[in-house]
């Protein structure tokens, strides 16, 4: 089972909102039961990246990511969150 760290500004609000629309997309592409998913602020990102294999932020994530990396804006504004679902979809399937 893959791990997502889901990152935002506060590992709160928008992370959550990620969250159910990440839960919501991956169900349509038959991914439910696949992953479990962490949220955490952006600073807290270098020291949890460790546990998990996907890292998605819906914010400027630090350059030192050292597993695969999303840009989880898209997430939010809804422009180009396909490609985003289509990442994400394929890094679970690996």
């Amino acid at each position: 089972m893959k791990r997502i760290l889901l990152a935002c500004g506060t590992g709160v609000v928008t992370s959550t909102l990620a969250l159910s629309r990440l839960n919501e997309a991956m169900k349509e592409r038959g991914l439910e039961g696949k992953y479990t998913v962490g949220q955490c602020k952006v600073a807290e990102l270098v020291s949890k990246m460790e546990n998990f294999d996907i890292i998605v932020s819906t914010t400027q994530a630090p350059a030192n990511i050292t597993k695969p990396f999303i840009n989880g804006l898209p997430i939010l504004t809804g422009v180009g969150v396909q490609k985003v679902w289509e990442q994400i979809a394929e890094l679970l399937k690996d």
